[in-house]
C-alpha cells in the first residue's frame, strides 16, 4: 500500500509563471530557435548537413523558461548533449542492425553517462535517440554528428540564452557554469 501511497506526490504544484517571465520565455526560444533554423533552412539546406533536430525544442524549453533549473545550466546542456550525440552515434554503428537495441541503448546508456558526468539534460535523451532513428542524412554524419548539428546548435542556442536571460532586472542565468 506504501507503494501506491507514494504516487499521490509530495508537495503542491508550483504556480503559474508571471506574465513577464512568459513573455521573455517565449521570446528567447523564439530567438534561440530562430538562430538555429535560420542557419539550417538558409546556409545549409543545399548540404547533406543538419541542423535542427527535435531535441533542441526541449532544450529551449529549459534554457529559457525554466532557467533556475540545475537541468538548465550551461555544463547540462552542452555536456548532456554531446555526450549523448556521441553516444548514440556509437550505439547506432554498433548495434544498428537491431534497430530496437541501438535504440534502448543508446538513450539508457546517454542517461547513466550524463549522470555520472554531472551533466543531466534531458533533451540529451531525444539527441541519443535521433541519432539512431534519424534521417539518412543524420546517419551519414556519423560522428561528426556531435559537432554539426549538436555541438554547434547548443552553442548557439547557449548564447541566445545568456543575451536574453539577463535583460530584464529579475533573471539571471546560468546559476553555475561547472
Amino acid at each position: 500500500m506504501k507503494y501506491f501511497q507514494k504516487m499521490k506526490g509530495t508537495t503542491k504544484s508550483p504556480p503559474v509563471a508571471g506574465f513577464f517571465e512568459i513573455c521573455w520565455s517565449w521570446l528567447g526560444a523564439f530567438l534561440g530557435i530562430a538562430a538555429v533554423s535560420s542557419i539550417h533552412y538558409n546556409l545549409l539546406a543545399q548540404t547533406d548537413l543538419v541542423m535542427v533536430i527535435g531535441s533542441f525544442g526541449a532544450s529551449a524549453v529549459l534554457i529559457y523558461g525554466a532557467i533556475k533549473s540545475p537541468l538548465a545550466q550551461p555544463r547540462n546542456l552542452v555536456g548532456g548533449h554531446i555526450i549523448s550525440a556521441i553516444i548514440g552515434v556509437a550505439c547506432y554503428k554498433i548495434f544498428g542492425g537491431q534497430m530496437w537495441l541501438a535504440s534502448s541503448l543508446a538513450v539508457a546508456t546517454a542517461i547513466a553517462v550524463m549522470h555520472a558526468t554531472k551533466t543531466l539534460h534531458p533533451p540529451g535523451g531525444a539527441t541519443a535517440l535521433i541519432a539512431v532513428i534519424g534521417s539518412t542524412k543524420v546517419h551519414d554524419l556519423g560522428f561528426f554528428y556531435a559537432v554539426v548539428p549538436v555541438g554547434v546548435g547548443v552553442l548557439i542556442m547557449l548564447i541566445v540564452a545568456l543575451l536574453v536571460n539577463n535583460i530584464p532586472k529579475n533573471r539571471s542565468y546560468p546559476e553555475y557554469w561547472l
